[in-house]
């Protein structure tokens, strides 16, 4: 049999482009903005040799195919990750929230490697805060001043950043993930999770460890506080309650809710391992979402259905406000009854509401686009400027072309 050769796929002049994030399956919302960055860059340059610095680079390859290399950058040795970073023409840094205490500095220390090796960076569409240690705002101060361009998810970040002492222009645009693209979630599936066939509504519900959205609240008082709205569900809509677990320790919050609920029968907790894509699929099973989880929250906005954001942190808030979305501030253990006045009141008024709903929705997808295009925008900068550096250094000197990382 005859076979025809195919073109290498790569030529030297196919960019090197490194993905630095959250990634490596610690959380759904991370891998949902890995997909929608990968998809990016992929539609700017289709030729370049994409590589990711994940935290758990087995994961990151079985679940990333489209990328061409996957290296560790937590626990192994820095000079390994700094020839990998050197090596690169163009660092893109994110999404998500990556930039606060006890993690900004870990980041920006490889994002810093990279632009003391003449590597071009660019925050996309990231989130900040909180930042009050000494070292991460020093760190964000030098390191992002020197990005090519810094792009944030949303307000907060935007006014968390400035506060750090960050002087450049920031862009604000949205979360890379409302760009992402459903996948079937079947009938099989929902069988597998045990969800009946027959049910007349189903409301998913998405819950985490309190955080500093209800610091006062005890873990017992937090998840007994859920079990209320997840009872009140069961009664007002006659429905059935699906916990979405988005990263592996929601699931014990989820049981913790669960076990506190006087209807334990009408709940389920998704107990499979699902792609971003999936749970987004899943979303049309259901016919309200109550939650913290942020991406679950967007995905839910994404399938058009009426969202209740629970209080956990600025990005929440911000999303809720963007939306049109009730937008609590803090619920108590006492003050229950508030949380489930609102959660009548979204049912009731979202048939009226729907239309803007889904105009905000669409605003959101439109901002979350830009980055992309701002993105591009530097990829074109890099190609116009490969061409006029000089590729010839003085005897003995060892420089790298700007834009390319490549030695001389």
């Amino acid at each position: 049999m005859t076979t025809t050769a195919q073109p290498p796929r790569f030529t030297e002049a196919s960019p090197r482009i490194g993905l630095l994030g959250s990634y490596g399956g610690f959380n759904l919302g991370d891998e949902a903005i890995l997909s929608c960055i990968l998809s990016c860059l992929r539609t700017h340059r289709p030729g370049a040799r994409l590589v990711a610095l994940s935290r758990n680079a087995e994961h990151t390859r079985a679940h990333h195919p489209t990328l061409d290399e996957v290296v560790d950058w937590e626990g192994v040795p820095q000079r390994q990750v700094l020839d990998v970073v050197s090596r690169l023409d163009l660092l893109v840094v994110g999404g998500g929230g990556i930039l606060y205490d006890g993690e900004a500095r870990r980041y920006l220390r490889v994002v810093g490697a990279a632009q003391a090796r003449g590597v071009r960076t660019f925050a996309y569409a990231i989130g900040a805060g909180p930042l009050r240690e000494a070292e991460d705002r020093e760190a964000v101060r030098a390191v992002l001043s020197a990005m090519d361009e810094v792009v944030v998810r949303d307000e907060e970040s935007h006014l968390v950043l400035e506060e750090a002492g960050v002087d450049r222009d920031i862009i604000v645009t949205a979360d890379p993930a409302l760009l992402l693209p459903p996948e079937p979630f079947t009938d099989q599936m929902m069988r597998q999770e045990g969800i009946p066939a027959d049910v007349h509504r189903l409301v998913g519900m998405s819950v985490r460890e309190p955080g500093r959205a209800a610091e006062k609240l005890d873990e017992g008082d937090y998840h007994a506080l859920l079990a209320d709205v997840a009872d009140f569900l069961v009664r007002r809509l006659d429905a059935h309650v699906v916990f979405v677990p988005m990263e592996r320790q929601d699931v014990h919050h989820a049981h913790g809710v669960l076990s506190r609920m006087t209807a334990p029968d009408r709940g389920r907790i998704l107990h499979s391992v699902y792609s971003p894509g999936q749970v987004l699929g899943f979303m049309s099973h259901l016919d309200l979402v109550v939650g913290m989880r942020l991406h679950f929250l967007i995905f839910a906005a994404l399938s058009g259905l009426p969202v209740l954001p629970l209080p956990y942190s600025g990005k929440v808030f911000d999303f809720a406000r963007r939306l049109g979305a009730p937008a609590l501030v803090g619920v108590a253990r006492e003050q229950a009854g508030l949380l489930l006045a609102e959660v009548d009141r979204l049912w009731d008024e979202f048939p009226q509401r729907r239309g803007d709903f889904e105009d905000a929705v669409r605003r959101l997808r439109g901002r979350a686009r830009e980055t992309c295009t701002r993105l591009g925008s530097v990829l074109d900068s890099l190609d116009a400027a490969a061409p006029a550096v000089p590729e010839v250094a003085e005897p003995g000197l060892h420089l790298l072309r700007p834009g390319t990382g490549t030695a001389t």
